[in-house]
């Protein structure tokens, strides 16, 4: 694809989702969206991904008649099984086209169907209950060495928790500790080989305004072309689930507040619906605020 080209298919919305109060401008994680995309090849989507520097999703024609769309997500570096966030900034765009109305949809992506749904004013996507590994205590050492951090700032076992993706979840002591983490980024990918990880997720306790619970954390992705995500609707996902595995969340059905992004300056908020312990097998819920950013992405800071 040439340069002129590349540019001219730059030319289309960019999604922020994600976002959190009064930083709808600048907050969330922003997604190019190609609707009608059944036109371009994958080296191509990967050639746009790259431009962009964000991860980016194409709405395709499904291959049967049990999908609404088939959506293919793509970061600079390689494509992805599913993309979060991405999968609400298209379902957004095709909502505010009047091309889909709110209601119960399925998609069908590399890491299987998805659904999505119009919730209020939020578009949701569901995950599946989360498969969780406790890691074995020999590597919480690596892990603190790679966040820049000693062991003794890790409470408890790290675990990987995966809905679509498998996410390292990191407890820390404080909000504070999570903000001042200094990433070792030539470490992230070894590490996350060897521990069976696509992104190390650490997180701490924090109380919202109001005295209410959320969390906040940050995620370092093994390969993406960038060392820190905004926001991360699959990491987040994993989290909720994890911290119910932990005993941080009762059993009750009950929506979980992450805090994600501000250390980029994007601030970001993702609110994860889990359903009762009771109801085996039910998915949780992922979505939260979305503002139009424009055209001509540009790059990830």
């Amino acid at each position: 694809m040439s340069e002129k080209a590349t540019a001219s298919f730059l030319d289309v919305p960019v999604v922020r989702v994600f976002t959190a109060g009064n930083a709808a401008d600048r907050g969330g994680n922003p997604a190019p969206v190609w609707l009608d995309a059944d036109g371009l090849t994958t080296q191509q989507m990967q050639v746009l991904a790259r431009a962009s520097g964000h991860e980016a999703v194409f709405v395709c024609r499904p291959a049967d008649g049990m999908h609404r769309w088939r959506m293919r997500y793509f970061v600079p570096a390689h494509e992805m099984e599913m993309c979060g966030h991405a999968t609400i900034a298209a379902l957004w765009m095709l909502h505010a086209q009047g091309r889909w109305d709110g209601s119960p949809v399925a998609i069908d992506t590399l890491g299987g169907t998805v659904t999505g749904r119009k919730a209020g004013d939020w578009i949701q996507i569901s995950q599946p209950p989360a498969s969780i590994e406790v890691l074995h205590a020999g590597h919480t050492d690596a892990i603190a060495r790679c966040l820049g951090i000693t062991s003794e700032r890790i409470i408890g076992p790290c675990l990987n928790a995966s809905t679509s993706r498998p996410k390292t979840l990191i407890r820390l002591r404080s909000p504070e500790d999570v903000q001042a983490l200094d990433i070792q980024a030539g470490l992230v990918e070894g590490l996350c080989e060897r521990i069976g990880s696509t992104g190390l997720y650490p997180y701490a306790v924090a109380t919202e305004q109001g005295g209410g619970i959320a969390y906040t954390a940050r995620q370092f992705p093994k390969r993406s072309g960038y060392v820190e995500d905004p926001a991360t609707g699959i990491a987040a996902t994993a989290l909720a689930w994890g911290l119910r595995h932990l005993g941080l969340v009762d059993g009750q059905a009950r929506s979980v507040t992450i805090r994600q992004g501000e250390a980029m300056g994007s601030p970001s908020r993702i609110v994860v619906s889990l359903p009762a312990s009771g109801e085996s097998g039910q998915p949780c819920w992922v979505g939260g605020d979305v503002a139009l950013d424009g055209t001509a992405p540009a790059a990830r800071p």
